[in-house]
């Protein structure tokens, strides 16, 4: 069970600076000069694999050879020779998200030759405490990506290699479907994705890629595959984004496993400010930078309030977005000794954190999340809410959203005064409740959300008419959009939409509440 200690609850890290010079060794070289970069744990001393993100004086990752590069960032495994031209050079080094982050400057002027030796300090142990962190959206080179998973402190990693068209050539391919190495790291080299006008699912531990159609056509139908993973029993189907036209689509069909809140749209230093391909946001009630993250998770919340039990997830999309591999990632909790099938059954189960910044290990009568309380008819429980936080990134509130609304927003001195305890939580009808966490950075919605805790009184979940009339809403408004002009086609695909209209009509019938 998640711990549930009186030790010092809340980490709170800034940055570690540093600055040095490259100085010349002798007179008379080229332009530019060498500066070796060694880079070590702070408390083992052992040399570790970091990302470091390195500016010029123009704002610009300069030239880097030798090592994996992706955008503004590059890794290194434990030591790297930067050469580089003459001028002041910044640099941003971490190592996911449980090491502080090195920051600082350096100098390189001719014929410079150093070496500079960087220990890296981790602020948190997710593992020491169960919690395991995972990507389920990267898109880099099958060679790189060991490192890159050691580079980021990333335990599972799913590499998208097989996508809509041919992928014949996979079906005979000698790359194993899951690796496990440095002990306790696994790389899924077979995930797959369906990506149509619709929206995009990601498929995972499939024993072969499925053959679908390009990803110009709507025909067959994206939910027509969905149905060929079921005959197997560790496959798992996530949405990769809420805001996808046939989410509520797939949701009907009942063979969706999680849905991505923390995705590519998100990115480090901004994001993608769109919902291209989806159900665009009112700009006037989700405005700026933050806007698309929280249209994402509204829509989540959309989802429990009618009766989905659905656990969030988290994807990257390294090698298609400019995010680092595993900045959004989900931390998933496993009681007992780690294994590549126990994280997949526990992130089925909702036992998850999904985060690209603070760290929340929450606990609610030792439960992590995905726990469904229940109480008998008649009878009222009352929750009290543990929790864990480290950040590297300002938070000026911890959030309890219980029902979809923000029910408690808690000072981070008031909750650290109290222990580490949230206001308790009061039920006499069925609900659900999850703890938030959203950072100050204006430039980007960098967060964090456990998963949500259930409460059934009765036997009965909570349907909120509001939220099924939504989705019922939405799938009329899907199939406004259907373009097929083959008359047989579209009956086909109309067959679908029909099937999620009568079960979001269902919804709406059982609903109990506004």
């Amino acid at each position: 069970m998640p711990p549930t200690s009186n030790n010092l609850r809340l980490t709170l890290l800034g940055f570690c600076a540093a600055a040095f010079i490259a100085l010349p060794a002798t007179r008379g070289h080229a332009a530019g000069g060498k500066i070796a970069i060694q880079v070590v744990d702070g408390h083992t001393g052992e040399p570790i694999a970091v990302r470091m993100h390195l500016k010029n004086q123009r704002g610009l990752l300069p030239r880097v050879n030798g090592v994996p590069v992706w955008h503004d960032h590059f890794v290194l495994d434990g030591s790297h020779t930067l050469r580089l031209a003459t001028g002041v050079y910044t640099f941003e080094m971490e190592r996911g998200l449980e090491y502080k982050q090195r920051t600082g400057h350096f100098v390189i002027q001719d014929g410079a030759r150093d070496t500079k030796l960087v220990q890296m300090e981790r602020f948190v142990d997710m593992r020491g405490e169960d919690w395991w962190s995972g990507d389920l959206h990267i898109q880099r080179p099958l060679n790189d990506v060991e490192l890159l998973m050691r580079a980021d402190d990333l335990h599972v990693g799913s590499v998208i290699t097989w996508k809509n068209g041919d992928n014949r050539r996979l079906r005979n391919s000698p790359l194993p479907q899951v690796h496990r190495f440095d002990g306790n790291r696994v790389r899924n080299l077979r995930a797959g994705q369906d990506q149509r006008r619709g929206g995009t699912l990601l498929y995972f531990n499939l024993p072969e890629p499925l053959d679908l159609p390009a990803a110009t056509r709507e025909y067959p139908p994206s939910a027509a595959f969905l149905k060929q993973t079921r005959q197997f029993p560790h496959a798992h189907v996530d949405i990769e984004k809420p805001f996808w036209w046939d989410m509520p689509v797939w949701i009907a069909s009942g063979m969706v496993d999680s849905i991505g809140i923390a995705h590519d749209h998100l990115w480090r230093d901004g994001g993608e400010d769109d919902e291209s391909d989806g159900k665009p946001r009112d700009r006037s009630s989700y405005p700026g930078p933050h806007g698309n993250g929280r249209w994402s998770t509204d829509i989540y919340y959309h989802l429990l309030n009618s009766g989905i039990r659905i656990p969030p997830s988290a994807g990257s999309g390294s090698g298609v977005a400019p995010n680092p591999v595993g900045y959004n990632r989900v931390y998933v909790y496993i009681d007992g000794e780690f294994s590549y099938e126990k994280w997949w059954a526990a992130l089925r189960d909702g036992r998850v954190v999904v985060t690209n910044g603070p760290l929340l290990r929450p606990s609610v009568q030792n439960r992590p999340p995905g726990h469904v309380f229940r109480i008998p008819a008649g009878q009222t429980v009352e929750l009290e809410i543990d929790l864990r936080l480290a950040t590297r990134d300002k938070i000026e509130y911890l959030e309890i959203v219980r029902d979809g609304r923000v029910v408690h927003a808690v000072r981070l001195d008031k909750w650290a005064a109290a222990g580490g305890r949230l206001p308790a939580l009061s039920f006499d009808r069925s609900g659900w409740f999850l703890v938030r966490a959203v950072t100050a950075n204006p430039a980007t919605f960098r967060f964090a959300s456990s998963g949500p805790y259930y409460v059934e009184i009765g036997g009965e979940p909570r349907i909120s008419r509001e939220s099924a009339r939504f989705f019922l809403d939405w799938v009329y408004e899907r199939a406004r959009q259907l373009d097929l002009s083959d008359p047989q086609q579209k009956a086909d695909a109309l067959g679908y939409l029909r099937a999620a209209r009568n079960f979001w009509e269902q919804q709406l019938e059982k609903a109990n509440a506004e």
